[in-house]
């Protein structure tokens, strides 16, 4: 009778057990996953002429338009201010999509950080906001508002070539359906990236290099970069369609040397090992290293192939510690650029024939293949040449876009 009365009041201790484990299961909601869906690189920007009204009386609203990789129901922003020399302030933040215009296409919803509508973000520093529930559809564009009351701002923290049309006004409109009579500008001003609360199988795909990453001399407005076509792709396709894309091309950007922002080494860690839920690495950047050292009429930075076959072997180790998977990309033609020289070029096909061919790289995305021209290789085709013979056109970065083949990404 005692093990009878013992093996039931276990029994019933054990369902009790069980019964308040699965009630706490299914009280405790999912751990966020973090995927970022855009993002970019920032650098520094001198404002000591006050060109940047910062110290306007009634302080001044940035609506920034920014294109979504991925799409989702609760995002979080970063915002920076790495560059700054002294605090920003934040008084309110919104996130919304948006249509023409920087017009609102839905309720504007408010940015908090540790649940308070503002944030000082101290020099040097930067900030991730509190989730904001809102709903955007992949490859959407999305407006994050921020209000900045008056204050001095000498040292900008921004992205120079957006080639998207932003917008802002005197005083706090950051909930404002429209804008009344904006000024209009083309860089993203203290914002690093967005992440999307994703499926547990997302993942975002980081590429990294200089001003052909970065999309320079596509149409504006069109979000016509290689990375951007890449994202449409991987839409596309069952597969991949958990996939974002985070932009960290740099105009003018070098791997070994500072330039219009931190070199490649320097930045890697903020660009690629901080971005969340990064999987994979697209490296495409080297030809300014190999420009200017070559340039016939103002050489300065010497470099060699050598040394930048050694600064790419450090980005892969350094990626592959935090089971990272990188690509390397063939630097494009350049035949006919101003910095252009034979000794450069041979530099440039050295430098390709490693990535080729070196085994270092998990993969290989030959964008020099698809660009140049057959009749003359060391400059690009025609249809895909922008016209300073460094940079793709619509065409060109489109061809690029599509040349990728995405089972790299599994």
């Amino acid at each position: 009778m005692l093990k009878t009365h013992v093996a039931a009041r276990f029994t019933a201790l054990a369902a009790s057990a069980l019964a308040l484990a699965l009630t706490a299961s299914a009280a405790t909601p999912p751990a966020p996953h973090w995927v970022a869906t855009w993002a970019t690189s920032p650098v520094f920007a001198s404002n000591t002429t006050g060109k940047f009204d910062a110290a306007a009386p009634d302080g001044i609203t940035l609506r920034q338009i920014v294109h979504l990789s991925i799409g989702g129901s609760s995002f979080r922003i970063q915002f920076t201010n790495e560059f700054g020399t002294a605090d920003l302030k934040i008084s309110a933040a919104s996130l919304a999509t948006v249509g023409a215009a920087g017009a609102l296409t839905s309720t504007a919803m408010p940015v908090t950080f540790g649940g308070h509508a503002s944030v000082t973000i101290p020099a040097g520093a930067m900030m991730v906001s509190d989730p904001v529930s809102l709903k955007a559809a992949p490859l959407s564009d999305v407006a994050v508002s921020l209000f900045l009351p008056s204050q001095t701002i000498d040292a900008m923290t921004l992205h120079s070539f957006a080639d998207t049309t932003s917008y802002r006004v005197p005083g706090n409109s950051v909930t404002a359906p429209a804008l009344t009579d904006p000024k209009t500008f083309t860089t993203w001003m203290f914002l690093k990236g967005i992440a999307a609360d994703a499926p547990a199988n997302a993942a975002s795909i980081v590429t990294l290099g200089d001003s052909i990453t970065d999309g320079a001399l596509s149409t504006r407005d069109t979000n016509h970069r290689w990375p951007d076509v890449l994202a449409a792709r991987l839409q596309a396709n069952a597969a991949t369609r958990n996939l974002g894309i985070a932009n960290e091309g740099i105009g003018g950007n070098r791997v070994l040397h500072d330039t219009t922002g931190p070199n490649m080494l320097a930045r890697f860690d903020r660009d690629v090992i901080a971005q969340p839920g990064v999987k994979y690495l697209v490296v495409m950047e080297a030809i300014n290293d190999i420009g200017h050292s070559f340039d016939p009429s103002k050489p300065y930075d010497p470099i060699t192939a050598d040394e930048l076959i050694v600064g790419y072997k450090q980005l892969i180790e350094r990626a592959h510690e935090h089971g990272i998977k990188v690509f390397g990309a063939t630097l494009t033609p350049y035949v006919g650029a101003k910095y252009q020289s034979p000794a450069g070029e041979a530099a440039r096909q050295a430098v390709n024939e490693f990535i080729r061919h070196g085994g270092a790289f998990d993969g290989v995305i030959d964008f020099d293949q698809v660009t140049r021209d057959p009749a003359n290789p060391g400059a690009f085709l025609p249809a895909y040449d922008s016209g300073d013979h460094l940079h793709p056109k619509d065409a060109g970065y489109k061809a690029m876009g599509e040349s990728i083949d995405l089972k790299l990404f599994r």
